[in-house]
């Protein structure tokens, strides 16, 4: 049974949005915690190298993994099997059935997921990486430690997708973790101390988006980092259709409240998403 407030939302949505137009969504970590994948920005996100804790804020910078690339890939590698051992849940899968069926309709340019998670779930949830912007990278990949090199390789499945918490790499990783000419490797991920670019992490395509879009929904995220806040604030100045929804109050759900052309709807994304996509899907036109 739908809750009121969910009901309540998608009357709105209904209402305020004419089923025109491109359609963009954008999700944050809330999205996949319900695949039981941690923020690590947490405990789950301490690292103990030495005799000291460190915090993620501290690990995923450029300046930690030039002074210590070992342990970073550890890190990471541990993070990623984390998320290698998760599956798509609900919300995932009714964003890949949202991006399929206007697709089928032969609208698949109408559709465009923002996502700053890392873990690849919407792709293997199904949605197309044509379509999908991972505007922090994805733990699956790496990238030459040479910021002029941008190509993009799936790190080895040699390494396997299990990884020991706080066990740095080796010589056998080492020797793998490299590009196809033999240099250095890191993680295909946006760290704290970088900034966004359009040839890694789709920048330019993004704000591009949010200006076609006729209709932007927020899954999961609190406003935290630059993009997404870039992204939530033009939706609100040129005043088109908002839907936030998350579980907790955020930085999003308060710029929504008294916004004719906003609402903040409350809850588990994997309950109430599928629903939201049933609405958009029988209103698009």
């Amino acid at each position: 049974m739908t809750s009121n407030s969910l009901a309540i939302a998608l009357d709105w949505l209904s209402s305020a949005w004419d089923g025109k137009g491109p359609i963009l969504v954008l999700t944050g970590a809330g999205i996949s915690a319900e695949s039981g994948i941690p923020t690590f920005r947490g405990e789950e996100g301490y690292w103990r190298i030495g005799s000291r804790n460190y915090f993620p804020q501290e690990l995923a910078t450029r300046a930690a993994f030039a002074r210590m690339p070992e342990h970073i890939w550890g890190w990471y590698l541990y993070r990623r099997g984390v998320c290698r051992a998760a599956a798509p849940n609900a919300a995932h899968l009714a964003l890949a059935r949202l991006e399929q069926e206007l697709a089928a309709r032969g609208e698949a340019e109408r559709f465009v997921l923002v996502t700053q998670n890392v873990d690849g779930l919407h792709l293997r949830a199904g949605n197309t990486l044509e379509r999908t912007y991972q505007i922090h990278g994805n733990i699956d990949f790496m990238r030459s430690v040479d910021d002029r090199d941008t190509r993009i390789f799936p790190i080895p499945p040699e390494i396997g997708e299990r990884w020991e918490r706080g066990k740095p790499i080796g010589e056998r990783e080492r020797a793998l973790l490299v590009c196809p000419d033999g240099t250095p490797a890191r993680p295909h991920v946006l760290w704290f101390d970088e900034s966004y670019d359009e040839e890694r992490f789709r920048f330019h395509s993004t704000l591009a988006a949010i200006e076609r879009a006729a209709l932007a929904i927020v899954v999961g995220t609190s406003g935290s980092t630059n993009l997404p806040s870039m992204v939530v604030h033009r939706a609100l100045e040129r005043g088109i259709p908002l839907l936030i929804l998350n579980r907790d109050e955020s930085t999003f759900s308060a710029v929504a409240r008294g916004r004719p052309a906003a609402r903040f709807l409350q809850g588990r994304a994997g309950e109430y998403l599928p629903s939201v996509v049933d609405t958009v899907l029988a209103q698009a036109r």
